[in-house]
């Protein structure tokens, strides 16, 4: 079967930063599908609304966990008391995160707050789940929530990019160990621009999704379809930037590696023309 077998009424699903964005949407899709659901996010009040509005879509149940998913011990009693309600998980998303502003260059607290979340968080989940969901010896699904800043890496951002680089290259490790395991399937889910708290968007938002950005709902979408094929690598478009625009940057990045330039050469104003020409000429 399909990894997105796993969305069915008789199983349940665990969803880190799941009271908002993302991974609301994400628990939208398992609550359509009866689901039994699991949310975990840090703030109580988010997570009652959200618990409120998973409950009318259709869950089979919804219990909230407010956790810093930083913290090893916080995942030590949320697993102890995810299994013993639940039993088993079908579906491990582990999407918690947050970003900063500014390079934070000399900042620690900033990158222990962004590390900690973002890769710290992921860690633990894995840890905690990982040897889980192959005893359970039935079909299950992780999903992890990456960023083209991990891949492309474009300036401001340090410890962010550095965040989710790391978790994309855990991903892929991941995947890898699991090769042999054909009740696992593995997914990095690398969204494009999307609507949520972090980018302005969110139940409070004060303005309507710019034209360029996705919906939380899109990249959900985007991701069962990717699911529905097996795929890894789950690279989400948005409405401003296309499939193989994603790719060419991608490639240039790689390329100041191989050709032996200076770092984020995409950023430099003495190679933005070079790297606009590549840009144009190439085909992927």
């Amino acid at each position: 079967m399909p990894a997105s077998a796993v969305f069915a009424s008789s199983n349940t699903a665990l969803i880190t930063g799941g009271a908002s964005g993302i991974g609301l949407a994400l628990a939208k899709r398992c609550a359509a599908q009866g689901m039994q659901l699991a949310i975990v996010d840090i703030d109580p009040d988010t997570l009652a609304r959200a618990k409120a509005e998973l409950s009318k879509d259709g869950a089979a149940e919804v219990q909230t966990y407010a956790v810093d998913v930083a913290k090893d011990e916080e995942w030590a009693k949320l697993k102890a008391d995810v299994l013993k309600r639940f039993g088993s998980v079908e579906l491990l998303a582990l999407n918690a995160g947050t970003a900063g502003k500014g390079s934070q260059w000399g900042e620690k607290a900033g990158f222990e707050k962004i590390l900690g979340t973002n890769l710290w968080g992921v860690i633990h989940g894995l840890n905690a789940f990982v040897p889980v969901l192959q005893q359970q010896k039935k079909q299950a699904a992780i999903v992890v929530t990456g960023s083209k800043q991990g891949i492309t890496n474009p300036p401001g951002s340090p410890a962010y990019n550095a965040s989710k680089a790391a978790v994309k290259t855990l991903a892929e490790h991941l995947d890898y160990d699991l090769r042999d395991d054909k009740n696992l399937s593995v997914h990095l889910l690398v969204p494009g621009w999307t609507f949520t708290g972090m980018t302005g968007g969110g139940p409070s938002a004060a303005r309507e999704k710019p034209a360029g950005a996705w919906s939380p709902e899109q990249v959900v979408g985007y991701l069962v379809d990717k699911m529905e094929h097996d795929k890894f690598y789950v690279i989400c478009p948005d409405n401003d930037v296309d499939e193989q625009t994603d790719k060419k940057r991608m490639l240039w990045s790689v390329g100041d590696i191989l050709e032996e330039r200076p770092a984020l050469t995409r950023w430099r104003d003495e190679y933005k023309d070079e790297a606009k020409a590549w840009m144009e000429r190439t085909k992927v």
